[in-house]
């Protein structure tokens, strides 16, 4: 071992493995936060990446440094039109002591939904219908807990350019299982604004898909060190030297592949404004390879994951760092275009 160091630091991270491209474009939860309100009310929304921007706002956090003062900040539009609830989903125990559905019941959509572009064989039926609706009225005592399934309507952001809605579950929180209920069957079939769920100030996760990079080496993706360029490196410099022991399978070994379009989430994102004139945002022109805002919208806090034109699912937070709204007075948003 005279030709080299015993030790040398690992290269590159080896979290958030295995590193492969998401199965789904708009990722769903897999867990939900406890939410103790005597109201029901949707844990989630989804919308639009449009961009970024700055802006500045007074800190009124206590006991920051800046309490008090102007303070700049960079900020990213997500566009949330309406969201429309199509179904509710119940689920109940299983045989196994498993989560499972119990069952589900349908309403026809607004026909400028464009449900059938999604769900090619759906066929709602109005007597089965009232059936499943009795049964989950019935099991109400078994019940664990109640979804709506949610439709997105792009068709109102002409800049996407599509009309196939996004569809994902959503969790009802607060309450007891009637409540909710009585809940979701006032939604059904409805625009649902986002500032039925949110409120500015408050926290949310954001859970999308990041922005794809293709297939890549070791030394872009892992941030592995290049050999080097020397006669007994003429195979290659830039590939992983000595992949471990030859008995065994090594449990961390950086290997080239694909980067980027993983599911991720992030964690207490404030929302620093929920607006419904985009003219207070909106860049002349529109935000580069986005477009005009046309809907309502979030103000959030600081970057987010994907790239523009990406749907990003917004939940409850499921582990605020605070409980309290944490109400921030913006006195600037830039409308300058953002190149780049």
């Amino acid at each position: 071992m005279g030709h080299r160091k015993l030790s040398s630091p690992r290269r590159g991270s080896s979290g958030l493995r295995p590193r492969k491209r998401s199965s789904e474009l708009l990722p769903t939860p897999r867990s939900w936060p406890e939410v103790k309100t005597k109201s029901p009310t949707l844990l989630g929304f989804i919308g639009y990446k449009a961009g970024m921007t700055h802006a500045f706002i007074i800190d009124n956090i206590k006991g920051s440094e800046n309490f008090g003062k102007e303070v700049f900040t960079p900020v990213t539009v997500i566009e949330t039109p309406p969201i429309v609830p199509i179904a509710i989903r119940a689920y109940a125990l299983d045989s196994k002591g498993e989560p499972s559905t119990l069952t589900e019941y349908w309403v026809a959509p607004p026909a400028d939904v464009k449900l059938e572009r999604r769900i090619k064989s759906l066929k709602i039926n109005p007597e089965k219908q009232g059936q499943f609706l009795d049964k989950i009225k019935s099991n109400a005592n078994n019940i664990l807990y109640l979804r709506v399934i949610a439709a997105t309507q792009p068709k109102l952001i002409p800049s996407l350019g599509k009309k196939t809605p996004d569809i994902a579950e959503i969790q009802i929180g607060g309450g007891d299982v009637n409540a909710q209920l009585d809940y979701a069957l006032n939604l059904l079939g409805k625009p649902l604004a986002v500032n039925s769920v949110f409120k500015e100030g408050q926290l949310i996760d954001i859970i999308g898909v990041t922005k794809g990079k293709g297939f890549q080496g070791v030394i872009k993706r892992y941030s592995v060190q290049e050999l080097p360029k020397w006669h007994k490196h003429r195979k290659g410099s830039r590939k992983v030297g000595t992949k471990g022991p030859s008995l065994g399978t090594p449990s961390y070994v950086p290997q080239p592949g694909q980067m980027g379009y993983h599911r991720r989430t992030e964690y207490n994102k404030l929302i620093l404004k929920i607006g419904t004139n985009p003219d207070e945002i909106n860049p002349k022109g529109g935000f580069v390879r986005y477009g005009l805002v046309r809907n309502a919208y979030l103000l959030i806090q600081g970057s987010t994951i994907g790239v523009r034109k990406r749907p990003l699912f917004l939940r409850y937070p499921i582990r605020p760092y605070t409980l309290n709204p944490i109400t921030q007075a913006i006195t600037y948003i830039d409308l300058n275009s953002k190149q780049g």
